[in-house]
C-alpha cells in the first residue's frame, strides 16, 4: 500500500510543477510558447557568404527540432538575436618544412537572448567553435561545408543549452 502511495505521490508531484520538461534536456517555463531568431548579421573581419543566413537558419532549426516552441517573426516569448564576430583560419601545425601541416577555421558568435515572460534569464555571452582541416585542403566546397555543419552544431546546441536546458 505504500508503495502506491509513493507512486501516487511522485506522479501528483511531477505533474504540479510549472516547468515543461522534453527528452532533449529542455525545460520551458509555463505560458512560453514562441520564439523569434532575429538575423546574425556577419561583422567578421573576413566575411564568408551567406554563413550569416545559414546560422540563422541553423539556430532555428535546432530549436524547433529540440523543444516544442512554435517558430514566430516578432512578438516572440523568447528572442536570439547578436551577430558574428569572428571567422579566422589559423594555421595550427607545422612541417619540418615549416609550412602548415593542419589549418583552424574558427568562429564566435554573440547572442543576446531574451525571456519575455522571466527577465531573470537574460543574457549576453559569446559562443565559439572551430574545425581543423588539412592544409593540404582548400576551404572551398565539401570541405567547407564540413567545417560549418561541424561548427554550427557545436554553437547552437551551445545556444539552446545556455537558454532552454538550464545546464
Amino acid at each position: 500500500m505504500r508503495q502506491i502511495w509513493f507512486v501516487f505521490l511522485v506522479v501528483f508531484g511531477l505533474q504540479s510543477c510549472s516547468v515543461k520538461y522534453s527528452f532533449t534536456g529542455a525545460s520551458i517555463p509555463d505560458g512560453v510558447e514562441t520564439f523569434q531568431v532575429n538575423f546574425f548579421q556577419n561583422n567578421a573581419p573576413i566575411v564568408e557568404p551567406g554563413i550569416d543566413r545559414d546560422f540563422t537558419i541553423a539556430l532555428q532549426d535546432i530549436i524547433q527540432n529540440q523543444s516544442s516552441l512554435s517558430l514566430t517573426n516578432s512578438g516572440g516569448h523568447l528572442v536570439y538575436e547578436g551577430e558574428i564576430t569572428e571567422y579566422r583560419i589559423a594555421p595550427m601545425t607545422a612541417t619540418a618544412q615549416q609550412t602548415a601541416a593542419q589549418n583552424r577555421l574558427t568562429m564566435s558568435v554573440n547572442v543576446r537572448y531574451f525571456n519575455r515572460k522571466n527577465e531573470d534569464d537574460d543574457f549576453e555571452k559569446s559562443f565559439s567553435f572551430f574545425y581543423d582541416y588539412p592544409a593540404t585542403e582548400q576551404l572551398i566546397g565539401s570541405t567547407l561545408d564540413a567545417a560549418l555543419a561541424e561548427i554550427f552544431e557545436r554553437i547552437t546546441q551551445d545556444i539552446f543549452n545556455a537558454s532552454l536546458a538550464n545546464w
